[in-house]
């Protein structure tokens, strides 16, 4: 078969076999672009999950550790005075009112359980206010660590007026759970 594809090359003009050659360089270019490609992502995976089993490794080695502070966490906690959802809800929005948040929104809460514990976590936006207004609400929210706590805050300037405030905040708290 070689034979036969080869006479018939050979049979050619040269500026036949000039095109043909430049066809299969061509083709030879693009499968080694894709083959070079695949071999990126190949690289790339192997790096991610190399660097997930590490990760991986490293919790399971601490595992011992990581238990004892969660249950030294958890034995510092009272349960009466962990926080359901409902009562997230009341309270962040007794204390943006007592802080003076006026344009305010608050979002619905989710739940997150585990069987022992619940994280009830909801977000807080506050638009047009003063940095005084928001350190006041933040300080009545420490006061409550850590039974409620900050997970994410985001501050910006008000576009229609910059010397106002914009914050958003994901607020969550813990509940031991009562069966």
């Amino acid at each position: 078969m070689i034979r036969t594809l080869r006479a018939l090359f050979l049979a050619r003009l040269f500026r036949e076999k000039l095109l043909l050659t430049g066809l299969a360089v061509i083709c030879v270019l693009v499968w080694f672009s894709s083959l070079a490609g695949q071999g990126a992502r190949f690289v790339h995976n192997v790096y991610v999950t190399t660097a997930a089993l590490r990760d991986q490794t490293l919790w399971l080695a601490n595992r011992a550790a990581i238990d004892t502070a969660a249950q030294t966490a958890a034995s510092r906690l009272e349960a009466s005075r962990t926080i359901d959802s409902i009562h997230l809800l009341s309270e962040v929005q007794a204390m943006a009112t007592e802080a003076g948040l006026r344009n305010v929104n608050i979002g619905d809460t989710q739940d997150v359980s585990n069987g022992q514990f619940a994280v009830h976590t909801l977000m807080l936006t506050a638009t047009k206010t003063d940095w005084a207004t928001i350190t006041a609400f933040y300080v009545a929210l420490r006061q409550r660590s850590p039974y409620i706590g900050i997970e994410q805050f985001g501050l910006l300037a008000d576009k229609g007026n910059p010397s106002l405030l914009n914050a958003n905040l994901r607020i969550s708290s813990v509940e031991i759970v009562r069966n």
